[in-house]
């Protein structure tokens, strides 16, 4: 894919060796932990590598982007992208989703976690999935979860 492409609920393939990158965090993650992932593939083949069970929940998918998906950023019209900056968790990108929805996602995932009582888990899940797991653990300011950035098999901790 090319740099500069907006992409969210496309189901893309690892960008990654996912089997490189599962022996890596296999090593950093304590053993047996129950693992959560998206349905999208650039996940799942991840968390296939990481467990022998993952278990699927679509709550943790990405943003739909809509009309935006797999567009450059830079043929979105100008206006779009700067009401989308100006109002991240409310605008709706044209046929797709508000952040505020994938934030409501998230919460429901955590609640349910909270219900279960489950103490640690693996989440293999996307950047702006990630972003809002920062901005419900950590508390964290709009401003400050927006700018957060995540690399492709990269661990983060949260705590819930």
């Amino acid at each position: 894919m090319a740099p500069g492409t907006c992409y969210g609920r496309s189901d893309l393939a690892p960008a990654a060796d996912t089997a490189e990158c599962a022996a890596r965090l296999r090593a950093q993650l304590p053993a047996d932990l129950p693992l959560f992932t998206s349905p999208l593939r650039r996940c799942l083949a991840l968390a296939q590598s990481l467990h022998a069970s993952p278990v699927i929940d679509e709550r943790l998918v990405e943003m739909n982007f809509g009309a935006w998906e797999m567009r450059a950023w830079d043929d979105i019209p100008r206006r779009e992208v700067d009401a989308w900056s100006a109002a991240p968790l409310d605008y709706v990108p044209p046929g797709g989703e508000p952040a505020a929805a994938v934030r409501a996602r998230v919460r429901s995932f955590l609640d349910a976690r909270r219900a279960e009582a489950c103490e640690d888990i693996v989440v293999v899940t996307h950047a702006g999935v990630m972003k809002l797991f920062a901005a419900e653990g950590k508390a964290l300011p709009e401003r400050d979860w927006l700018m957060m950035t995540f690399d492709y098999g990269g661990i983060f901790v949260v705590d819930i």
